[in-house]
């Protein structure tokens, strides 16, 4: 919504291409762009910079979203935007850390999940250092794995391997490319211009401290502090139960809206918008998941 709200302000909106199709309380980003908006589709955050710097008449506005893996490049774009002298560009922040989510889920006394795939790509920039108090608090098996069919194979192995035995421990499967205190150079990057902040999760609702906000002294690259976008109430989509298959509660096709009203190219919550999602997974290969 507040993205809409720039772009139905004359502002150039640039995002990655899976998030056009996100719903807002009213649109998409799609529909805002349909409706006259300047929404640019990029494949990185320094492409907006060099948009704002040619462009030095219009305001230029990043949608940075995104968990851990994409805020080095975010970050690393206002740090260049400052050294270039750019002063039209500024990034729309909502990124969202896992940990904290894993801890919220976990935290419900519904949930039904009795091991974590841990994702490759945010350890590899986060490193293990924050998954070993999860496992010892809930006593929860988390094993770091990778995305090609065989890491998730021998991720899952590696996961009821220790629920069978008994034991709760961070084990890394994705070792090939995750170290144990990540990419030391990603994480100060992302130190020198964030700082943790509150974040409102769809379908889980406010998790302390389970986002980055931009520092104050990059506050002039700050979108929401630099146009005085405030907070939006949204209310949770009634008949959308992600917050349930989250935290392990429910299937996707037991969901009402599942592959009438929600689908990939029109989803109602987060599971079904990414690829990597239980909802689109469910959606795309549905013919064996629910016969199974």
């Amino acid at each position: 919504d507040k993205a809409i709200e720039l772009l139905e302000n004359n502002v150039i909106v640039c995002s990655f291409g899976d998030m056009v199709r996100v719903p807002g309380s009213k649109m998409s980003l799609l529909e805002a762009k349909a409706a006259g908006g300047d929404l640019r589709i990029l494949y990185s955050p320094m492409e907006a910079v060099k948009i704002a710097k040619n462009n030095p008449d219009k305001e230029v506005v990043f949608f940075a979203v995104g968990f851990e893996t994409t805020a080095p490049a975010n970050a690393l774009s206002v740090l260049h935007a400052q050294k270039e002298g750019v002063k039209n560009y500024s990034i729309l922040v909502s990124h969202v850390l896992v940990p904290p989510a894993m801890e919220a889920i976990l935290d419900d006394e519904f949930c039904a999940i009795n091991a974590f795939l841990g994702a490759g790509h945010v350890c590899a920039i986060m490193g293990l250092e924050e998954y070993y108090p999860l496992a010892k608090k809930y006593k929860i098996p988390i094993v770091i794995t990778g995305f090609e069919p065989v890491d998730l194979v021998h991720g899952i192995y590696m996961a009821v391997s220790q629920l069978e035995k008994g034991t709760f421990t961070v084990e890394n499967q994705y070792a090939r490319v995750v170290k144990e205190q990540g990419n030391l150079a990603a994480k100060k990057v992302i130190q020198t211009v964030f700082e943790l902040g509150d974040r409102e999760w769809r379908g889980i609702g406010k998790i302390p401290q389970s986002g980055y906000v931009i520092k104050k002294e990059f506050r002039d690259y700050d979108a929401e502090s630099k146009f005085g976008i405030g907070t939006i109430e949204v209310p949770e989509n009634p008949s959308c139960i992600a917050g349930e298959i989250l935290k392990g509660i429910k299937k996707p096709h037991q969901c009402s809206e599942f592959g009438t009203r929600c689908t990939p190219s029109n989803p109602l919550g987060a599971p079904m918008v990414s690829s990597e999602g239980a909802c689109a997974a469910y959606f795309h290969f549905s013919s064996n998941l629910i016969s199974s």
